[in-house]
């Protein structure tokens, strides 16, 4: 029972994230097995990840400095963006720019999720642990990827001479985000909580602008209900 509820508590801050930006969709949410589908790629991704971080190790032994942050942030983000770009990035349901954040976060909090319930089976998790995690390693994803997505949604609807520019966007600045991150919790020590707070704090009100913005430019945001189910 005790394991049961602790891999529910590992499992329950990635389903809520989603399900909070997935209802912050105002104008045309997405069919639910599209972004269940999305959510489970993450879950599948965090093997590949694994394989290609400990290839790095071993292949470039110890070192320090800015290959620490290639190989976990740099990883990881591009392998959900690569995921994204050739799954999702076409596809006829993707028909407005909040959708690349509800798809952008639904891989990176199934990457969260698995993320954590590893940790929590592996490592002498607690109830207060795992609350840390929630509010720092998997909200920090999610961030991340709604960062990703809107870039993705803009460069999915903006004119073709900007949507490489866009697309390098929704990589790069979800990389060095989750650099930041990393340096933090590697580079402060003990005390990095009060680095660590501010910085997610202004990410949340970052992040929530993007959402607001992405829903304003809805093609759909004209239309009646009745119109959208016409649709």
């Amino acid at each position: 029972m005790l394991i049961f509820s602790i891999l529910t508590a590992a499992v329950a801050p990635g389903i809520s994230l989603l399900t909070y930006l997935y209802l912050r969709d105002k104008y045309d949410a997405e069919p639910i097995h599209m972004v269940a589908r999305m959510f489970v790629l993450g879950l599948l991704i965090v093997i590949p990840i694994m394989v290609i971080q400990r290839g790095l190790e071993i292949w470039l032994g110890d070192y320090a400095g800015v290959l620490i942050f290639l190989e976990s942030a740099g990883v990881e983000e591009f392998v959900k963006w690569f995921v994204l770009l050739h799954v999702i990035y076409n596809h006829t349901e993707f028909d407005e720019p909040y959708d690349g954040i509800v798809y952008a976060a639904s891989i990176s909090l199934g990457f969260a999720t698995l993320e954590n319930v590893l940790y929590a089976i592996y490592s002498p998790a607690s109830f207060a642990t795992l609350l840390g995690r929630a509010l720092l390693p998997v909200s920090g994803h999610a961030l991340f990827g709604i960062m990703m997505g809107y870039y993705f949604g803009k460069a999915k609807f903006a004119p073709k001479n900007k949507t490489r520019r866009l697309l390098a966007i929704s990589l790069m600045l979800p990389f060095a985000l989750h650099a930041i991150y990393d340096w933090i919790i590697i580079s402060v020590g003990s005390n990095y909580l009060w680095f660590m707070v501010p910085f997610m704090a202004a990410l949340w009100v970052w992040s929530l602008r993007k959402i607001n913005s992405a829903n304003s430019r809805s093609p759909f945001r004209f239309l009646s209900r009745e119109d959208e189910v016409k649709l």
